[in-house]
């Protein structure tokens, strides 16, 4: 990804901030410091971008699961101060970064501090190649290295020539940001689908109404459902669409994982995986009969393209081994991922 010129900066070492990255430090600090950047501050405390480090990678670690790899302790940051701070999986970004800020756990501030030990001075190494952090810290200061910020102890400063190019490009240093993020974490999340969307907190989830009246139409044909989890007879006023594969797994919402489940076990089984041995013969019949009914009733809707997921040909029906084949898989490197089963 190419970066805008300018013929005062230099741009190059800017591109190559993150060479020779062993963990996402430098891609969560440098996201945060525009960020900042954009609320108009120029002088920046270290501790409000160690606080927008962890707020911006909050999602992507303790909803998404995603693995950082073993050297990097965002992770493991991110996991302690949920507890300690008491936060939700899903917690507003905003009230995460506040929390962060107006803190006094000492367990908080440590996970935060651990960041000063190398992120700012080594986020500047295109600049300064080979020198120490010492060194790097003197050499900030001094306005003809052109350096995005010069350090000091508890602070950055943005240099006077980068405000206005961080400003004017601050989607484009994202987008370059999230970019060499997404291709860092598929190397470390090989089978993981979807890296890309599972980066940053959807603004809001789709609302399923398309996949609703799917299941309403097969409600209208058979009258009712039993829930594959708590048994209960369920009605086309009284469930909710359900994802058998958790969808901050999957990241999409096709028919073929999408199940009628009892409202208040839905709540309770959140992120969680079934048991394939107690839970996907039940699934397994009640997406076969769906797909049958809708086939021969509606043939042509659009909704029936997502089976082609599973079976190419329509009039072959879909196999449970088929079926298995497709959903075994995906169970495994999520629960491989960190994702937990749901509990007998």
């Amino acid at each position: 990804m190419i970066l805008p010129n300018s013929n005062n900066l230099p741009i190059s070492k800017l591109a190559g901030v993150f060479n020779s990255t062993s963990a996402t430090y430098k891609f969560y600090w440098f996201l945060g410091i525009i960020e900042l950047v954009e609320e108009g501050k120029i002088t920046i405390l270290k501790k409000e971008i160690f606080a927008k480090m962890i707020a911006n990678s909050w999602y992507t670690v303790n909803y998404f699961n995603i693995s950082f790899g073993s050297q990097d302790l965002i992770q493991q940051a991110n996991k302690l101060i949920k507890t300690t701070e008491q936060l939700s999986i899903d917690q507003n970004k905003y009230m995460i970064y506040e929390t962060l800020l107006t803190s006094d756990n000492t367990i908080t501030q440590k996970n935060l501090w651990h960041f000063d030990k190398n992120v700012p001075h080594w986020f500047l190494s295109p600049w300064f190649p080979s020198r120490s952090k010492q060194e790097i810290y003197e050499l900030s200061k001094d306005s003809q290295h052109k350096t995005i910020y010069s350090l000091e102890k508890d602070t950055i400063r943005i240099n006077n020539e980068w405000i206005d190019y961080l400003k004017q490009n601050a989607k484009i240093l994202k987008n370059f940001i999230f970019w060499n993020l997404s291709l860092f974490l598929q190397v470390r999340n090989p089978n993981t689908p979807d890296i890309p969307n599972k980066l940053i907190k959807p603004a809001s989830r789709n609302p399923l109404l398309n996949q609703r009246k799917f299941w309403n139409f097969i409600f209208d044909e058979l009258g009712s459902i039993d829930c594959i989890y708590t048994g209960k007879r369920l009605t086309s006023s009284n469930y909710d669409v359900e994802h058998f594969i958790p969808y901050s797994f999957v990241s999409h919402d096709q028919i073929w994982n999408l199940i009628p489940g009892d409202k208040s076990f839905n709540v309770r089984k959140s992120n969680k995986l079934p048991l394939l041995d107690k839970y996907f013969l039940p699934f397994y019949n009640l997406q076969k009969i769906a797909f049958e009914i809708y086939t021969a009733k509606k043939p042509k809707d659009k909704l029936l393209q997502e089976y082609l997921y599973i079976t190419p040909d329509f009039e072959r029906g879909i196999s449970e081994e088929k079926f298995f084949d497709v959903i075994n898989p995906l169970i495994t490197i999520a629960h491989n991922n960190g994702f937990e089963f749901l509990s007998e």
